[in-house]
């Protein structure tokens, strides 16, 4: 089993930063590649981040040179720095942690935490 706990979502200006974290505990959990998606009134879920064990990171096209997700094991934290944030930012970011899939757009994934707001307005 994996927990996942998210944290640091709130309202910004466009233009404006935001740190995500994820607290992660559970068995083996650094052995899972570690993703980030949000879910958009009306487009659904998407994915934003994911970074694998060797650091091996993707991106969602629109986020890419914005958006910077990264681990700390020694913290138990997975990150998203997110710069220069636009209006269809705004979301409910979630991190998920996944055995087998780690492209960001396949949505698989074994566990996921409840998810951060995130609100950017113009």
């Amino acid at each position: 089993q994996v927990q996942l706990v998210e944290s640091g979502g709130d309202s910004v200006q466009a233009g404006g930063s935001l740190r995500l974290s994820c607290a992660v505990s559970g068995s083996a959990w650094s052995t899972y590649c570690m993703k980030w998606f949000r879910e958009v009134p009306g487009k659904g879920r998407e994915g934003v981040a994911t970074i694998q064990r060797d650091g091996t990171t993707d991106y969602k096209e629109s986020v890419k040179g914005r958006f910077i997700i990264s681990l700390d094991y020694d913290k138990n934290t997975l990150y998203l720095q997110m710069n220069d944030l636009k209006s269809e930012d705004t979301g409910k970011y979630a991190c998920a942690a996944s055995w087998l899939h780690c492209t960001v757009n396949d949505p698989r994934e074994d566990y996921s935490g409840k998810g951060t707001q995130v609100t950017v307005s113009s």
